[in-house]
């Protein structure tokens, strides 16, 4: 009794085990075999998206284009950062350049000023030497006119050596003191020159006389309210005051 029941127990193991062994089996297959299948599909799925790719050149593109609209917020953030750079640079370049312009502006202006000023102490420099070399023209005609005081009176005279007339005197002089070419007689004389007035006089002018309007006598201005003069054969050539006889006109030789 008790042999025929162990044997109905494994009996029923036995077939226990082959019922779960097989639909295990069935499974597992079925298992395996949607495997390959799924493999087989995603294999022709690739094959197909690589030839669809290799033979769609717009799939590539609107690959690319994707990617591009994806970068694109980056380069168009970068292009804002470099075109907001730029403003700033050309806004701190406006501000610098303003300035700079100020700058040289002024550094002009100072150099105009400064060549302004230059130019006018050249001036000023140049009539201060035309002044003085004029002031030593004019003595130095003087001292040659006072060495010959004393000489001889002559009517018609040219030489002072010898004897001269008023108007001989002063050609003399003029002429070898200061270089200066002078007409012969005191009325041709008095029409050479610059009319001055007397409060102008300086060394070296001429001073005119005569009866009226009528010139008849010519002197030279040695300053200090003097002149001289080849004034008659009893005195010779001499010193007398400028206006000892009323003048008729007084001229410049020395512009």
């Amino acid at each position: 009794m008790m042999k025929s029941v162990i044997y109905m127990t494994a009996a029923a193991l036995t077939v226990g085990t082959m019922l779960w062994t097989a639909p295990m089996a069935v499974y597992a297959g079925e298992i395996n075999k949607a495997v390959l299948i799924s493999e087989t599909l995603e294999i022709e799925e690739t094959t197909t998206v690589v030839e669809d790719t290799e033979e769609t050149d717009p799939v590539v593109q609107a690959g690319e284009t994707r990617t591009a609209q994806v970068k694109a917020p980056e380069s168009r953030s970068e292009a804002i950062r470099v075109e907001s750079t730029v403003e700033s640079k050309m806004e701190t370049t406006g501000e610098t350049d303003d300035e700079t312009a100020d700058k040289e502006d002024s550094e002009a202006v100072a150099e105009e000023d400064e060549a302004l000023e230059h130019t006018e102490a050249v001036a000023s420099e140049f009539e201060a030497t035309e002044a003085v070399s004029a002031a030593n023209v004019r003595q130095n005609v003087v001292n040659y006119a006072l060495q010959f005081l004393g000489g001889k009176y002559r009517d018609g005279g040219n030489d002072p050596h010898s004897g001269v007339d008023c108007s001989g005197f002063v050609r003399y002089v003029m002429q070898n003191g200061a270089g200066i070419s002078m007409n012969r007689s005191s009325v041709s004389q008095a029409t050479q020159g610059r009319s001055i007035s007397s409060s102008e006089m300086q060394p070296g002018d001429l001073v005119f006389y005569g009866e009226g309007s009528r010139i008849n006598h010519v002197g030279m201005y040695i300053g200090n309210g003097q002149i001289v003069h080849a004034s008659t054969y009893k005195t010779g050539i001499k010193i007398s005051k400028w206006n000892y006889r009323d003048p008729i006109k007084i001229i410049s030789m020395f512009g």
